[in-house]
């Protein structure tokens, strides 16, 4: 199993608000985590920064997740400690009123594989060199898709397709959709920022993943890609592929 993680502050943007994150506990599971960030006074960092350190320093000290309840039950508790310390931050430094963060994560054991998400950060499940997302963004177009006032190709170029319905440290609670999915025949797992989808489209995706390249040379190519295509967001790109199954 190979894994591997970058971040890029893309071409449009003077500095990164993105944080992401690959870790192993002492059974062996595996955390990956991307945050995206926003607000003014580079808030947005601090505020994805405070989410993927909580998370990964929690998730490294424990011994195990535990079954899959008593994991769901671990990031729901770890995500509101996330969105509690954000909340504190910004009653504490007025000027960064407004700040949070988008959060996608996936947990996966010998047992099981989770993912979960707040926000326009995707989490995809990859089965012979194809994503098949998981997860589901918090927008409002996506939103207007589910109800059938927008097709897929109108919320592509709506102009408030940025809008977020949820984030982490927008309110006092908030809770974050939890996806289980069935690890049989999944090769891969690849977690990132709008930065990257919303540059590339997932067969543009697929395709580099398909190629003969080192894992590091994908994501690599992923993110090139994404700036050559106008990179004007941060871009984030965590990627796990398995030679054989999943843990």
């Amino acid at each position: 199993m190979d894994y591997f993680y970058l971040t890029d502050p893309g071409k449009v943007r003077d500095h990164n608000e993105d944080s992401v994150l690959i870790s192993k506990n002492m059974s062996g599971e595996i955390l990956m985590a991307v945050a995206d960030g926003m607000g003014g006074h580079k808030a947005g960092e601090v505020a994805s920064s405070i989410a993927i350190s909580h998370i990964g320093k929690r998730f490294k000290d424990m011994g195990s997740v535990g079954n899959k309840e008593d994991a769901i039950q671990w990031i729901k508790e770890v995500v509101s400690e996330v969105n509690s310390l954000i909340y504190k931050y910004t009653e504490e430094n007025p000027e960064s009123t407004g700040m949070g963060t988008t959060l996608v994560i996936s947990v996966l054991t010998k047992s099981f594989l989770l993912f979960g998400n707040i926000g326009d950060s995707s989490g995809f499940a990859i089965k012979k060199h194809k994503l098949h997302k998981i997860t589901s963004d918090h927008t409002l177009v996506n939103l207007l898709v589910k109800s059938g006032e927008l097709t897929e190709e109108e919320a592509k170029e709506h102009p408030r397709k940025n809008v977020l319905m949820k984030a982490l440290g927008a309110g006092s609670k908030v809770e974050m959709d939890i996806f289980s999915v069935e690890k049989e025949e999944i090769d891969g797992i690849l977690l990132c920022s709008d930065g990257l989808t919303n540059m590339l489209e997932n067969e543009q995706i697929d395709k580099v993943l398909a190629e003969d390249l080192t894992i590091e040379e994908k994501v690599r190519k992923l993110i090139y890609k994404s700036n050559n295509r106008g990179g004007n967001d941060n871009i984030s790109v965590a990627l796990l592929l398995a030679k054989e199954d999943l843990l």
